[in-house]
């Protein structure tokens, strides 16, 4: 992947020709350049790949160059590092585990940590560390501040809910603001909570769906990053709609992440920017 410049700040003229026209000055090449203006908000985002990594003076530039309260960043091609959290189904966590082992996500999975030991042979199969932190005698909030202890240890950029089915507290929240990364078995804001196959089969369903999503202190409300369906029929029960949805669950949960780490998304108030 190229150097990654990302940029967003209020909305005014001549953006687009600040930013390229700084590029241009520094002699950098630019190889793809996605823009959006969020009307509503009056807020500008764009991201812009770039050849080479500009000198340690351009962000300071480019900033004198943007109104008051800009965002810039560069990002470099190397690898996002990744903690996941899981507690007992595989496919979410084995999806993400093949595509690093295949090398199709720019990412390195640094450890898993879940709350039961199920699918420690799985993760040791691809050499990835895993911790076991038993939810079992704590609150909810001590077992969150072990969880999130051991994250820190290892510097995650992203942290990635596997299929991790426990709420997280809001101290664990604003610790890893919007570096969490959610998978839910639903198409949010539908079926909200636990249990959203039994939801849907009871609703009569004709198509079922996963949301991946950052992670808030709501309740599977947080800005949506990508949303996948399929269809299903009068005949699928509620375990049947589960077995069908996982392999959304894992397409979409894969791909959220690998938008994530190759800094394809950007928080939008409630909602996100997502350039494809």
């Amino acid at each position: 992947m190229s150097i990654v410049l990302t940029a967003e700040c209020p909305d005014d003229v001549g953006l687009i020709a600040k930013i390229t026209g700084l590029c241009y000055e520094h002699q950098l090449n630019i190889t793809r350049n996605q823009e959006f203006v969020n009307k509503e908000a009056a807020r500008f985002f764009m991201r812009t790949e770039l050849s080479t990594r500009p000198s340690d003076s351009f962000l300071t530039e480019l900033k004198a160059r943007l109104p008051i309260g800009s965002k810039v960043e560069l990002h470099s091609n190397e690898k996002t590092k990744v903690v996941l959290l899981a507690t007992k189904e595989a496919h979410c966590l084995g999806g993400v585990l093949l595509k690093q082992f295949e090398q199709a996500m720019n990412i390195d999975v640094l450890a898993v940590i879940a709350n039961y030991p199920d699918l420690e042979p799985l993760v040791k199969g691809f050499n990835v560390p895993f911790h076991v932190v038993s939810h079992e005698g704590l609150t909810r909030e001590e077992h969150d501040k072990k969880v999130g202890d051991l994250v820190e240890e290892y510097k995650p950029d992203v942290i990635g809910l596997a299929k991790y089915m426990r709420i997280l507290s809001p101290s664990f929240v604003s610790r890893f603001s919007n570096r969490i990364i959610n998978i839910h078995h639903s198409f949010l804001p539908a079926f909200i909570g636990a249990r959203p196959y039994h939801q849907a089969f009871e609703r009569g369903v004709k198509i079922i769906g996963a949301t991946a999503h950052f992670v808030n202190d709501e309740l599977d409300e947080g800005p949506i990053i990508l949303q996948d369906v399929t269809q299903v029929t009068h005949a699928d029960n509620a375990e049947d709609m589960a077995k069908i949805g996982r392999d959304i669950e894992k397409t979409v949960f894969c791909k959220a992440l690998q938008l994530a780490c190759e800094q394809k998304v950007f928080i939008n108030g409630n909602k996100t920017v997502v350039f494809a």
